[in-house]
């Protein structure tokens, strides 16, 4: 009898064109879900005949109490080598093997300068405005030849995202908690004295920072309100850093220039969503990751990682 695997997220319904699964078609039936399972008891149910699963980034979180209710699973396969949202513990209890795949960096830092140039040259409303017959030019758009650029997070994207800057003619300085001027000075930045004194001084705040209890709640009320009026903040990272209830607040009342999210604290994002209807708001369905390379290395990876467990020599184990 052939296991039975479990592609979840799928959106695009592409996970079997990207990757070539067919030396798994004698052993493994692989099943596309192209749509989100919001809560524990619809995952348990759907999941329940599955032996191995395949999810996509951190989008479907893994608790010990999901984990027990799957008691066929053998084998759960996560995009990226990084996923804080798998209870490895229970997983390892329960005789449940995780592995992960490789994953490319370069996709967020293009995603980060698409909603940055966007924003700043206006092109959704220009580019509506153009198809619909409306106004020519009706936006001014805001210069980054000499402007300063602020990374929150100088890792593997923000030193990229920094990279770019410069090459644009930007003044960029970065912070986080464990930046060094070394470091800073490595890159080609300035190390900011302070969060305070980067986000106050900055026209264009990135964040690009990993999701810990340190960096939770991050950039709150205090924190947005120190942004310029003509300042704008771009979040490709994880929601839950920048305080979303003070960011749609900013917007509404026209604080600061814009914001480009592509993270939210609900994903999918509900259909009356506050973000959805957000003024100044340029906002993308969390594609930071979505680019065809990657998507070949998630799912090759996946079936790798499948041919390997079959084999008894599970790779790429997490965490």
């Amino acid at each position: 009898m052939r296991l039975r695997c479990a592609v979840l997220d799928d959106f695009q319904n592409v996970a079997t064109e990207v990757a070539d699964w067919s030396p798994l078609a004698d052993d493994v039936e692989v099943v596309q879900f192209t749509t989100h399972f919001p809560g524990e008891d619809g995952l348990a149910e759907a999941l329940a005949d599955f032996d191995i699963v395949v999810t996509l980034r951190e989008r479907v979180p893994f608790p010990g109490s999901l984990l027990a209710r799957l008691p066929r699973l053998k084998l759960l396969i996560a995009s990226g080598m990084r996923n804080t949202v798998i209870d490895y513990a229970a997983a390892e209890a329960h005789g449940v093997t995780v592995c992960g795949t490789a994953s490319s960096s370069t996709p967020p830092v293009e995603l980060t300068w698409a909603l940055l140039l966007g924003l700043a040259r206006g092109l959704v409303q220009e580019s509506n405005a153009l198809r619909s017959g409306g106004p020519w030019q009706h936006t001014v758009g805001a210069d980054l030849h000499g402007r300063r650029l602020g990374v929150l997070g100088l890792g593997k994207i923000g030193s990229r995202v920094a990279q770019v800057g410069l090459a644009f003619g930007m003044h960029v300085s970065a912070w986080s908690q464990n930046l060094t001027k070394e470091y800073a000075d490595e890159v080609g930045v300035h190390l900011a004295p302070s969060k305070e004194a980067l986000l106050a001084d900055s026209d264009f705040v990135s964040v690009h920072l990993a999701l810990s209890d340190r960096t939770r709640g991050l950039v709150g009320p205090a924190e947005i309100a120190l942004l310029k009026p003509t300042a704008y903040l771009i979040n490709t990272s994880r929601a839950a850093i920048v305080d979303q209830d003070a960011l749609l607040d900013a917007l509404h009342e026209g604080r600061i220039a814009g914001a480009g999210v592509d993270v939210f604290d609900t994903e999918p994002l509900p259909a009356g969503h506050p973000m959805r209807t957000a003024p100044r708001l340029l906002a993308t369905p969390h594609l930071g990751y979505v680019s065809q390379a990657n998507y070949a290395t998630y799912y090759g990876h996946a079936v790798e990682d499948i041919q390997a467990y079959l084999a008894g020599s599970p790779v790429r184990r997490l965490p």
